[in-house]
C-alpha cells in the first residue's frame, strides 16, 4: 500500500486510518453493538493488514470502551506492529463536562493506561466545539495550554485538532501549535464544507485527515437503507443527490461505497481517510473498495449531481 507523509509530522501513513467509534457500543448512533471478542479481533485484523494507522478516543464508549479494546488487542499481539501510528483524543469529563487543562491531563493518563503505551505519536483535542461552562480551551489553565505542555514533555510527538466544526478547527490551527487537522462528514461526495479548511491546512504543511467519507453510512449502505446523514436527519437536497449518485454508480457497475471512499483517498488535500469498521472482514472489504476502477466519466457525473451543482 502507498504511504503518504502526514504533513510536517514526517510520519508515513497509508491512505486509510481505521476509526474505532464503531466498536465503542454506540448503539443509538450506529444501530448495532459489538461484543468484546469481535472488537478485539477487528483490531487484530487491522494489525495484520497493510493499514498502519488507528484512531481512537478517550470518550469512545462507556469508561473508554474502545481504548480498552484496542489496548487488549495490543497486549495480545505483544505490542504495536513496526511503523504503526496510534492516535487518541482527549475529551471532556463525560459526567461533569469539565474540559479544563486538569481534565486534559487526566484524560491522557486514562488513555495511556487503557492502551498500555507510554507515549503517542499524535494526540488530538476532540470536539472542542462542545466546550461548555465558559470554557473555550484558550485561556490560562485551559485545554490548549495543557496539550502544549504534554507535547513538550514528550507524552505526544504532535498535536491534532479533531472536530466537526470548520470554524472551531480553524481557531485552534491559527495558534500554530497543531500539526494535524481531522474533520468529519464535511468533505464527501455530497458535502464540501471542509474544503477551505483543508486547503489552508495543506498550504501550511499540516497533515489532513478526512473522517467519515460515507457521511455516517448513507454513502456506504445507500440512501434507501440509511436515511440519516452525519448521524442526523438529512435534508431533501442531500437525499435527492444521494439517490441520483447511487443510480449513476449502479449504472456504471461501481459500488457507491467505492466512489465515496475514493473521493476522499484520491483528493490531493487528504493524507489519510478515517473509516470505522466493526468486523474483522471489513478491513479487507474496505481495502478492496480502494481497488475498484472508477471511470473519469463517472467522476464527472457524480460531481454534477452534488446538491450545490443541482441547484
Amino acid at each position: 500500500m502507498q504511504r503518504n507523509t502526514l504533513g510536517k509530522t514526517g510520519l508515513e501513513v497509508g491512505p486509510l486510518c481505521i476509526g474505532t467509534s464503531t466498536i465503542a457500543g454506540f448503539t443509538e448512533t450506529y444501530g448495532y453493538d459489538v461484543d468484546d471478542e469481535r472488537a478485539v479481533e477487528t483490531i487484530l485484523a487491522v494489525f495484520d493488514s497493510d493499514v498502519n494507522y488507528l484512531d481512537t478516543g478517550n470518550n469512545y464508549g462507556k469508561d473508554g470502551l474502545a481504548e480498552r479494546r484496542v489496548g487488549e488487542a495490543i497486549r495480545r499481539r505483544g505490542g504495536l506492529p513496526d511503523g504503526f501510528v496510534l492516535q487518541t483524543k482527549v475529551d471532556a469529563d463525560p459526567v461533569t463536562g469539565d474540559y479544563s487543562g486538569a481534565r486534559v491531563r487526566r484524560s491522557v493518563e486514562e488513555s495511556l493506561e487503557r492502551l498500555g503505551v507510554d507515549r503517542l505519536p499524535i494526540l488530538a483535542l476532540h470536539d472542542p466545539e462542545f466546550m461548555s461552562g465558559g470554557q473555550d480551551g484558550f485561556g490560562p489553565g485551559g485545554a490548549l495550554e495543557a496539550l502544549v505542555e504534554l507535547r513538550d514533555a514528550g507524552v505526544a510527538d504532535h498535536l491534532a485538532v479533531a472536530s466537526g466544526s470548520v470554524e472551531v478547527s480553524q481557531r485552534f490551527l491559527d495558534t500554530g501549535e497543531f500539526d494535524v487537522v481531522l474533520n468529519h462528514n464535511r468533505f464527501t461526495l455530497l458535502n464540501r464544507e471542509a474544503q477551505g479548511l483543508f486547503e489552508g491546512a495543506r498550504a501550511k504543511g499540516l497533515g489532513v485527515l478526512n473522517a467519515a467519507p460515507y457521511g455516517g453510512g448513507m454513502l456506504a449502505k445507500g440512501p434507501a437503507r440509511q436515511p440519516k446523514y452525519c448521524y442526523g436527519e438529512r435534508d431533501e437536497a442531500f437525499a435527492a443527490s444521494a439517490f441520483a449518485m447511487a443510480e449513476a454508480c449502479e449504472a456504471a457497475g461501481v459500488p457507491l461505497a467505492a466512489a465515496a471512499l475514493q473521493f476522499s483517498t484520491r483528493s490531493p488535500l487528504v493524507d489519510a481517510t478515517v473509516v470505522g469498521v466493526s468486523r474483522p472482514e471489513r478491513i479487507r472489504e474496505t481495502l478492496d473498495l480502494l481497488a475498484v476502477e472508477i471511470p473519469d466519466a463517472l467522476w464527472e457525473e457524480l460531481e454534477s449531481l452534488r446538491p450545490e451543482a443541482r441547484i
